[in-house]
């Protein structure tokens, strides 16, 4: 594409390194893919918008691996402005620079290109990739992300007869453009105009089966501002994986999914062979919004039949009952052959509590959102390459508490230390009266509990410390509470964010710095050699190839 010649010299050095590298130390297999993000007219509520395609497509092309593979995605960046991607619940083992967010990387300009290389390490499950720069998420550039287990690892559930991804959310009819403006200008975005599934409005995606056989879904809330609620007409959803945790196997009629979140079920084909409708609607909106796809019987002898099969629309303790119903299959291995209970979360003593309150504040006029009273602004160098070279004013560490102060919200490039290989209790409170969704890159946490009402000591009585799901995003309900133990097996720069992107956009969200003082490979992985470098760290070098 547009490379000039010594970017595609120092490609080829740094593809034949990779080579080299896994021919001598026998890596896990590579999976090579070369993407083109563009610009392109889409038509997903029945209006032309300025749509981010990838290689021609929206949603964006999935991505199938297996437990350790290795990713190297090559992007070409074919916009008029700079472009990120990041890789919601793909842990990035040791190696928080591939993240994707602009606290660890430089955006790919115009025109440029940037590789990706990073690994599955240790993971299964189902999640997917989005753009995390400059509102483009609400142009599209997601897609779905999937990691099977590896051959001989036992999987709690028979192969099923197909495995199909679901990427559904909220939409706007708006170009990225005018809503990023409408942020800007400090306001609140207006109320979405309807939902997607697959990028389509209703009825326009079909998923075909055939009668007698099970199917996997994976399904995830890709959306902007608001949860959902799924079923399936006259079908039950087998609930079996949740963020890369095999979960125990119970059926549900329709399942909530809030912003961010990702879960598998299974579905028998068990009903007579016509056409059922295929749902999602808001949750905790007024109006609620709903969009429909067709679940297709191969043998089917008719089109779907009456309305869509109506939901839960505004019942929060519902909500809340059904989420501690989600617990961890004890017995089911994970990404390796030993039991996911094997590891004993609740026996672990914690050595700090880290308790969040989110707040949306007006500060300079302007609708802010906030961390303990701090709205966060990006600086002008990524934080990860600031920590890396050394260049002082950037951030300052520290410059969050671990605590809620109450008190009226300020502007900060805030980042929070924490120590490798440290044991932390995470308590989100929500004050407000609208549903959060939490998410942290980096990591998959235990929640432990939530409730109602306001979080103390005596709330660690009800913890679960026994079966409770790990996952990477969580729901914290109004006026209500979420806990979770986090191991910080982790080093790196990890953005903690709200999984609302107006709300992320506008500044609830900060950076966890993991710090190793060993400064070993064994702990964290060195700069990669291809990294962009910008801000202050323009003009500096990565590592000799």
């Amino acid at each position: 594409m547009r490379n000039d010649g010594l970017l595609g010299c120092r490609l080829c050095f740094f593809l034949l390194s990779v080579f080299l590298f896994a021919g001598i130390n026998g890596e896990d297999p590579y999976r090579f893919f070369t993407w083109n993000v563009t610009y392109g007219d889409i038509y997903p509520l029945g209006v032309k918008q300025q749509g981010i395609l990838i290689n021609g497509q929206f949603p964006g092309p999935q991505i199938d691996s297996v437990t350790n593979d290795n990713l190297i995605i090559n992007v070409y960046n074919s916009l008029s402005e700079p472009f990120l991607l990041s890789w919601n619940g793909i842990q990035q083992r040791r190696n928080s620079w591939q993240d994707g967010v602009y606290g660890t990387n430089c955006p790919i300009p115009p025109g440029r290109n940037f590789t990706y290389v990073l690994q599955v390490k240790d993971q299964i499950g189902s999640y997917f990739y989005f753009p995390s720069l400059a509102f483009h998420k609400a142009a599209g550039g997601f897609g779905g992300l999937k990691i099977l287990s590896r051959p001989r690892i036992p999987v709690p559930f028979p192969d099923p007869a197909g495995d199909y991804t679901i990427l559904t959310g909220d939409w706007f009819k708006a170009n990225h453009t005018a809503l990023r403006g409408i942020l800007d200008s400090g306001h609140d975005l207006p109320f979405p105009d309807g939902l997607l599934i697959n990028g389509r409005g209703a009825n326009g995606f079909t998923f075909t089966v055939d009668q007698g056989k099970t199917y996997r879904f994976r399904i995830s809330n890709v959306g902007l501002t608001t949860s959902i609620n799924f079923r399936i007409q006259g079908h039950l959803m087998k609930l079996v994986e949740v963020e890369g945790s095999h979960t125990l196997q119970n059926s549900y009629s329709s399942l909530d999914i809030h912003l961010g979140q990702s879960y598998s079920v299974l579905v028998t084909a068990d009903q007579p062979g016509h056409d059922y409708y295929i749902v999602a609607s808001t949750r905790f909106t007024t109006p609620v919004l709903t969009t429909t796809a067709i679940l297709h019987y191969s043998n089917s002898a008719g089109g779907v039949v009456g309305p869509p099969p109506g939901g839960p629309t505004i019942q929060i303790d519902w909500s809340l009952n059904q989420a501690r119903s989600i617990r961890w299959n004890l017995s089911a291995s994970g990404p390796r052959p030993n039991p996911q209970g094997s590891y004993h979360y609740g026996l672990i003593n914690t050595s700090r509590t880290i308790r969040l309150a989110n707040s949306a504040p007006i500060i300079n006029g302007k609708q802010r959102y906030a961390v303990n009273s701090v709205s966060f602004i990006p600086a002008d160098t990524p934080l990860k390459l600031a920590d890396f070279y050394q260049i002082s004013g950037v951030f300052s560490v520290g410059s969050i508490s671990d605590n809620p102060n109450w008190g009226g919200g300020y502007l900060q490039t805030s980042v929070m230390a924490a120590n490798f290989r440290d044991y932390i209790e995470i308590v989100f409170e929500n004050t407000e009266d609208t549903v959060q969704s939490w998410h942290i890159d980096g990591y998959s946490f235990f929640v432990v509990g939530m409730d109602g009402g306001q979080w103390s000591s005596q709330s660690r009585l009800s913890y679960n410390l026994r079966d409770t799901v790990s996952r990477c995003t969580v729901q914290v309900y109004p006026k209500s509470w979420t806990a979770i133990y986090m191991a910080l097996d982790n080093v790196g720069m990890w953005n903690i964010r709200s999984e609302n992107w107006a709300r992320q956009y506008l500044g609830q969200q900060f950076y966890l710095r993991v710090y190793s003082p060993a400064n070993s490979w064994r702990d964290e992985y060195p700069i990669p050699r291809n990294a962009l470098l910008c801000g202050r760290a323009s003009g500096r070098r990565t590592r000799p190839l």
